[in-house]
């Protein structure tokens, strides 16, 4: 029978291989080049924008290039559209981590973190049971990209399972402005469902960057590990990002970055660059190797050639109130008045530099302002939104008037400098008169109100239900008010004649 079986076997074999060799196979795989040039030909919305610089041509399928503070989007080419992100994931999860846990807290890794991870992914090779400090599980995941790692940072956080870590990543996510994405590991390893893009990544990396720590890390050459009591074992292992010092192509003005790749994500790069005061994050998405650093280079160079950052309080002069004086006075009888309202030194817009900051728009909200805060004022140019400045309140400091004998408590050094201080337009806002006009109007109705309701009762008589009980009351009261006062006014009589008596006595005895 187990000969049968084998004859059998051998000659199924036979007929399959007899039916492969004589049936064609078309095969197409899409080749690197094709995908460039699919990629290359896909439209860049802010290309398309009147007057807007004439952004680089990228292989990502996806990119976008933002400045930091602001959010001002510089290029935008299918920014919200759903990619793999690989691990570049990493960035939300090492940020989490930093936000959640002390760097020497330790961490012990699983069995489930160690052996979930596939084995020719990237990890440092830790075995289940041994233990890291927080510090270096961030060092390991953001250097290195290790996966088993990133398992049990997120395991340490939420408490059990790694899986459980998804909406922990996802509710952090929204509250950094993401709108299309779905984490369901720490690590970006492939799942069709752990989808993002590249608007939502850059938004995770305006909080990342803003973290020295974790930005000095991923700029780190050398990963080294110490052997300790918990592991025995010491690690060394290369930082293969080619942006950071010492890499391929090393980026002087960079502040950090985090790559990623998958053969469904391709090559991905989340990266931020600072220059001549100005900082931009750049995500690239679906590219490939190694254009995901010269599309990085590219877009961070086009930012800074062709961008500018603008004051709005120094070049604001649309709502300078210096003429009309109604919230700002030089000189009173209290000394040196402050305005009441302020526009905030620090905001800034980002224009390109072949445009005036007369020629955006601006739009002031009164809605959604923060805690000492009147307003908003939102520009746009071309219908781009290029930033935002916010009216701000003003603590009061009223000086007492000081009499002309008394010196100055400080004296300008030159004419010049009295004449600047003097032509220089205060920096403040007009605020809603119409808005405090219905404010006034509902208070002097209220107040109306209230003096017609007190005039009311004052004057006006109501009948007094009359019953015995009142009567007796009314009649006793009457009694009492004539006795007190009868009595009052005959005591004055009697005294008043004993006096002329007693004068006429005297006259008498003379």
């Amino acid at each position: 029978m187990s000969r049968f079986y084998k004859i059998t076997k051998a000659f199924c074999f036979l007929l399959v291989a007899a039916q492969i060799i004589n049936t064609p196979i078309t095969v197409h795989a899409i080749t690197q080049e094709e995908r460039i040039a699919a990629n290359q030909s896909i439209e860049v919305r802010t290309n398309g924008v009147t007057d807007w610089p004439e952004g680089p041509v990228t292989s990502a399928e996806a990119a976008i290039l933002i400045e930091a503070e602001t959010g001002v989007i510089l290029y935008d080419k299918n920014i919200h559209k759903q990619e793999y992100p690989a691990s570049t994931t990493k960035i939300l999860t090492t940020l989490i981590a930093l936000e959640e846990c002390e760097m020497d807290e330790w961490v012990t890794f699983s069995h489930k973190a160690v052996f979930d991870v596939p084995y020719d992914s990237n990890h440092i090779a830790m075995d289940e049971g041994e233990k890291l400090t927080v510090e270096d599980c961030l060092k390991a995941i953001l250097m290195r990209s290790a996966n088993e790692v990133s398992y049990a940072i997120a395991e340490h956080i939420c408490g059990s399972d790694w899986e459980n870590f998804a909406p922990i990543m996802n509710e952090r996510a929204k509250e950094l402005g993401c709108l299309n994405s779905n984490f369901v590991n720490p690590n970006g390893l492939p799942d069709e469902n752990h989808v993002t893009t590249a608007y939502d990544l850059a938004m995770i990396g305006r909080e990342f960057f803003r973290q020295d720590v974790l930005c000095e890390m991923t700029k780190t050459r050398m990963l080294h590990i110490l052997p300790t009591e918990y592991q025995e074992d010491e690690k060394m292992e290369v930082n293969k990002m080619e942006l950071i010092p010492g890499g391929d192509y090393e980026y002087e003005y960079l502040v950090g970055c985090k790559t990623g790749y998958t053969d469904d994500a391709r090559s991905c790069l989340v990266s931020c660059a600072e220059k001549d005061g100005m900082r931009l994050i750049c995500v690239v998405l679906r590219d490939e190797a190694p254009y995901q650093y010269e599309d990085t280079i590219a877009l961070f160079n086009y930012g800074f050639e062709n961008f500018r950052k603008v004051v709005v309080s120094e070049a604001e002069t649309k709502y300078s109130m210096d003429s009309d004086g109604l919230f700002y006075g030089e000189n009173d009888i209290f000394g040196n008045s402050q305005p009441i309202l302020s526009m905030n030194e620090e905001d800034y817009v980002v224009l390109p530099k072949t445009v005036d900051f007369s020629e955006a728009k601006s739009e002031i909200s009164y809605e959604d302002v923060a805690p000492g805060q009147a307003a908003v004022v939102n520009y746009t140019f071309s219908g781009e939104f290029v930033g935002s400045a916010s009216i701000d309140l003003v603590k009061s400091q009223v000086e007492t008037y000081k009499f002309e004998t008394e010196a100055p408590a400080q004296e300008l050094t030159s004419v010049a400098d009295q004449k600047a201080e003097e032509t220089t337009p205060p920096s403040f806002l007009f605020i809603d008169v119409w808005k405090v006009l219905r404010y006034v109007l509902f208070a002097a109705i209220g107040v109306a109100i209230i003096i017609g309701v007190i005039f009311f009762f004052k004057n006006y008589h109501f009948s007094e239900r009359r019953n015995r009980f009142t009567w007796m009351v009314g009649k006793r009261g009457r009694r009492s008010y004539q006795n007190d006062y009868g009595e009052i006014s005959l005591r004055k009589q009697r005294r008043k004649q004993i006096a002329e008596a007693k004068r006429r006595i005297r006259r008498k005895r003379r």
